[in-house]
């Protein structure tokens, strides 16, 4: 089946644009990594919806392609629980997931509360939109995972402590 090009790719194209803080981190050392990481971390702020498909109002003021990745990351939970995030967040944040960089709970009747983490990182935005574009492109989440693993492992950066599937 042939792998059509959709919005994801597009978002992805500008999301690897932003070089926001991943294309900083990817290039220092992992320690170096980690403090930068740790000062953006301190400052996340948390906002709660009525609804993984409202927006938080913190989003009103990025770029079109966060929105997208944020809105794209409430609907693929069980995909981005299963990816880690590489930019330091799970020691400086407690992180175990990319999830947990965008939302950080949603509740049984649907109230989601956001986190401003996401906004501030190319890495975890740039993690989420791969994951995703993948796995509508048909790719197996074990096969996601790998990718995400080997692209990263290379950065020298710690990943989450995320499950293995």
């Amino acid at each position: 089946m042939p792998k059509k090009p959709g919005w994801m790719i597009m978002t992805l194209s500008a999301t690897l644009a932003l070089g926001a803080c991943g294309q900083t981190e990817q290039k220092t050392d992992s320690h170096a990594n980690h403090e930068a990481h740790e000062t953006h971390t301190s400052a996340d702020q948390l906002e709660q919806t009525t609804s993984p498909g409202v927006a938080p109002a913190f989003l009103k003021e990025t770029d079109s392609s966060i929105q997208t990745i944020y809105l794209s990351v409430a609907k693929h939970r069980d995909l981005l629980e299963k990816m880690p995030c590489y930019c330091g967040c799970g020691e400086s944040a407690g992180h175990t997931s990319n999830y947990d960089c965008f939302i950080a709970d949603q509740t049984a009747d649907g109230k989601t509360t956001w986190t401003t983490h996401g906004i501030t990182c190319g890495t975890c935005l740039d993690i989420a939109a791969q994951s995703i574009v993948a796995y509508q492109q048909g790719t197996p989440f074990k096969k996601i995972r790998s990718d995400i693993d080997a692209a990263y492992a290379k950065t020298g950066a710690k990943p989450t402590p995320t499950p293995a599937l």
